[in-house]
């Protein structure tokens, strides 16, 4: 069966001072939920702009759902987004943050959305500004907007960052959903520097660095492709050679190995565990940062 994608970016370039998006080729499967990860800087947001239509000044292509269409104004009613900067007004009503989203959207539904501020515990009387509301709540306004329009793509730029840990776990809930709801046709992009709290609703991820992506593919697969090894400090120096990523102390060592290179662990005294999506992620960021990391 053939892999359907919702966006398909080439030879993505853009340019800022000290910094450079350079990207070949990725696509972002249809029907999953794609987690972007990378540190602070790697370029998630800048990607996830030129994703949105919210910047156009790059080089290369972008195609949306699977087809030839490269124009996001023409699919942005397919397409909810949110972001961190401030995607309302700050002076604002919650109550006027709906009448400007059914004027932008035609598929936004108001009852829709008052019934997803109620959930999230946004002001119900509509009146407060969004200059009130905490980072947190900005992120959930957002979040009702999208999820009140007939969308077949979600876009989230850290959604999970101002979020306390209850709420998290309710974002993931809703991400699940939405997947759920759409039987295969709804599928999910969202950055984030941490995917712990995340990674229990992730089925496919993108890890960048230094603005380009080092690793790519579905988690079951990234599970099969590194191995969590441990083992006694006596072999530390010698299992270092071998190791992605290596952390170690008096007691003993542990690191994530390519599983087509355990064969050079041969003969020590270690044993494997399938890594988290957490410590692939974090070894493979490692392995690829120019910071001076211990």
């Amino acid at each position: 069966m053939r892999m359907e994608y919702v966006i398909e970016a080439t030879d993505i370039k853009k340019k800022y001072k000290g910094f450079e998006l350079d990207i070949a080729s990725l696509a972002i499967p249809k029907g999953f939920a794609t987690a972007l990860i990378g540190e602070n800087g790697a370029g998630k947001s800048t990607l996830i702009n030129l994703m949105t239509g919210i910047r156009l000044d790059y080089q290369g292509s972008i195609r949306y759902f699977d087809e030839k269409e490269t124009d996001v104004e023409k699919v942005k009613e397919r397409i909810g987004y949110t972001g961190p900067g401030n995607y309302f007004l700050p002076h604002w009503t919650v109550e006027q943050t709906a009448e400007v989203s059914g004027l932008l959207f035609e598929t936004f539904d108001g009852a829709r959305y008052r019934e997803l501020c109620k959930g999230l515990g946004i002001d119900e009387s509509g009146k407060k500004k969004v200059s009130s509301l905490s980072d947190g709540n900005r992120m959930k306004l957002a979040l009702a907007a999208a999820l009140a329009r007939k969308t077949e793509c979600l876009i989230m730029d850290e959604p999970a960052s101002p979020l306390d840990p209850l709420m998290r776990d309710c974002l993931c809930g809703m991400i699940r959903q939405y997947l759920e709801e759409g039987g295969g046709a709804h599928s999910v992009l969202f950055s984030t520097h941490n995917i712990a709290d995340m990674e229990h609703v992730t089925d496919y991820c993108v890890i960048m660095e230094h603005g380009t992506v080092v690793e790519a593919g579905f988690v079951e697969d990234l599970k099969e492709k590194y191995v969590l090894v441990k083992g006694e400090a006596k072999d530390a120096e010698e299992a270092k050679k071998h190791l992605f990523s290596y952390s170690g102390s008096s007691y003993g060592f542990e690191g994530i190995c390519l599983a087509d290179r355990l064969y050079g662990l041969a003969g020590m005294d270690i044993y494997t565990e399938t890594p988290s999506l957490s410590q692939i992620s974090v070894a493979v960021m490692r392995a690829n940062s120019k910071l001076k990391l211990y």
